[in-house]
C-alpha cells in the first residue's frame, strides 16, 4: 500500500484533537450537571492519551470517522438522569460540529488571501490549509457518525432521552447488540454508510467551508502528494 506519510503526519494531531475535544466536552457537561466522575478518574482533561481507543482511532485514519474511549458518567448524580444523559451525549457531536464551523470560517477567509495555488502549496500556507480542511472534514464526520442512534454511540443516548419511558426502556434492551450492528455495517453495509454518513457529511462540509467535499480532498492530496 502506498502510504502518504506527509498526510498521516498532519492528520495525527487533527484526529487526536477531534477525539479529545469530543470526550472532554462530555465530561465537562457532566460536571456542570453535577457528576464529577470523569474529573475524579482523570478523564476531564485535554490530554489525548487519556481518551484514546485503538480501534476507534485507527478507523478515523482509515475512513474518517470513529470514536474515543467513553468518558465515565454516573447519571444518578444528575437531578434528571434521563435529560442529563441526553445533554451529555449531545455535547460530544456538538463540540465537533462547532470546531468544524470555526475551521470553516477560517478557511473561507484564508482561501481568498492566497494569491496563487502555488502559494497555497508551499511553506506556511500549505500546512495551515491542510490542517484547517481536515478539521472541517473530521469535525463534521465525527459529529454525524456519533449522532447515529446505534448503541454505544451518542445518538443512542439522545434518542433514549427523547423517547417516552416505555419506548425508552424497550430501546435500551437493544444496547447489548449495538456494537455487533456497527461492525456488521462496517463489514457489509458500505452502501448504507455512504448514504447515512457521507451524504450528510458532504452537504454540511460544503455549507461550512463553501467548497465541495471532493474539492477539499483535492486540495489535501495536491499539497501532500
Amino acid at each position: 500500500m502506498d502510504f502518504n506519510y506527509k498526510l498521516i503526519i498532519i492528520q495525527a494531531p487533527v484526529i487526536l484533537f477531534a477525539l479529545t475535544i469530543h470526550e472532554y466536552c462530555h465530561g465537562l457537561v457532566a460536571k456542570y450537571l453535577g457528576d464529577d466522575t470523569a474529573l475524579r478518574q482523570g478523564r476531564l482533561t485535554l490530554n489525548p492519551i487519556a481518551h484514546l481507543d485503538v480501534i476507534g482511532t485507527i478507523l478515523m485514519f482509515l475512513v474518517g470517522f470513529g470514536w474515543a474511549k467513553p468518558v465515565p458518567v454516573n447519571p444518578l448524580n444528575f437531578k434528571d438522569p434521563k435529560k442529563g444523559m441526553l445533554l451529555v451525549a449531545l455535547a460530544g457531536p456538538v463540540s465537533n460540529l462547532l470546531t468544524a464551523i470555526v475551521a470553516g470560517i477560517f478557511l473561507r477567509n484564508l482561501i481568498p488571501s492566497i494569491v496563487t495555488f502555488d502559494q497555497a502549496t508551499s511553506g506556511f500556507y500549505s500546512t495551515l490549509l491542510v490542517v484547517i480542511v481536515l478539521t472541517v472534514i473530521y469535525g463534521v464526520g465525527l459529529a454525524i457518525f456519533n449522532i447515529l442512534p446505534i448503541p454505544p454511540l451518542d445518538g443512542s443516548r439522545v434518542l433514549y432521552g427523547l423517547l417516552p419511558e416505555r419506548q425508552a426502556y424497550a430501546y435500551s434492551r437493544f444496547e447489548p447488540y449495538g456494537v455487533m450492528v456497527l461492525f456488521a455495517l462496517f463489514l457489509f453495509g458500505g452502501r448504507i454508510f455512504s448514504v447515512v454518513i457521507w451524504y450528510p457529511v458532504s452537504i454540511i462540509t460544503e455549507l461550512i467551508s463553501g467548497l465541495g467535499y471532493g474539492q477539499l480532498w483535492q486540495i489535501i492530496h495536491h499539497i501532500t502528494r
